[in-house]
């Protein structure tokens, strides 16, 4: 049996998979470039809260509709998401791109929110240390560059990847963050608008999104606190998600205090 539910969600048109697990409060949970995968982290959070986790549109085997042009667009969609499914009192969380996304939403309303969790966001670039370019990476070299422990990315190289799946994944990150590469230079401007506590999580040996990017974030959040996780790379949700858990939970019962 499976650990969640799936089910599909119309949103003014679009249509868009969600799973779900767990009860409590709503924890929404956005993934990255990657592709949407029910996680370690996934299912010991579920243990505390209701874990919402869509598929962003364009991703999986959907096609990218035509209204999704930016990561403006993406934001704007959540916040109807957010508003269909009659969800208050979101814990709001991502990875990666979903890290950016979930700022992104967070700068325009916050009204439904209670916390903000950042994992390794994408979004806000630190000058003295560059993103990986994942558009110009081989699907081993992306691998290797997600985990600090490569004794993990050698168990993922030895599954065969979906290539189409690979190929979707990346047109539709490409339509969201290929120019500039995987920021917004405007974001930093409006990050004092998110009122809400908010978590700055980082994987200390991060090569995709570094581990410098976290006091960019810091010194542009109003009700931020950072947390790092030491011998972990990218992948967070998969390296550590115990220890990712673990932090996210206490972040989230600290900010109910």
């Amino acid at each position: 049996m499976s650990d969640f539910t799936e089910e599909p969600v119309d949103v003014r048109g679009t249509t868009l998979s969600v799973q779900q697990a767990g009860a409590g409060e709503p924890l929404l949970f956005l993934h990255g470039a990657g592709g949407r995968n029910w996680t370690a982290l996934h299912k010991k959070l579920a243990e505390s809260y209701r874990v919402i986790a869509p598929e962003h549109p364009g991703f999986g085997r959907s096609q990218i509709p035509e209204w999704m042009l930016s990561m403006a667009d993406l934001s704007l969609f959540y916040l109807d998401f957010i508003e269909r499914l009659g969800l208050e009192g979101v814990h709001l969380a991502g990875h990666s791109l979903g890290g950016w996304l979930t700022a992104e939403i967070a700068t325009r309303n916050t009204s439904r929110l209670k916390t903000v969790s950042l994992l390794a966001p994408a979004g806000v670039a630190a000058p003295e240390e560059p993103f990986g370019d994942i558009f110009l990476w081989t699907p081993e070299q992306a691998t290797r560059a997600q985990f600090f422990d490569q004794s993990l990315a050698e168990k993922r190289l030895a599954v065969a990847p979906d290539l189409d799946l690979l190929l979707q994944n990346k047109a539709a990150t490409a339509r969201l963050a290929w120019n500039p590469r995987l920021a917004n230079p405007q974001l930093p401007y409006w990050l004092h608008r998110i009122d809400k506590p908010t978590l700055v999580l980082w994987g200390r040996q991060d090569r995709i999104v570094p581990f410098a990017c976290q006091p960019h974030w810091l010194k542009g959040l109003p009700h931020a606190q950072a947390a790092t996780l030491d011998e972990c790379g990218h992948a967070i949700h998969n390296e550590k998600p115990d220890a990712a858990a673990e932090r996210m939970t206490s972040f989230i019962k600290g900010a109910k205090a």
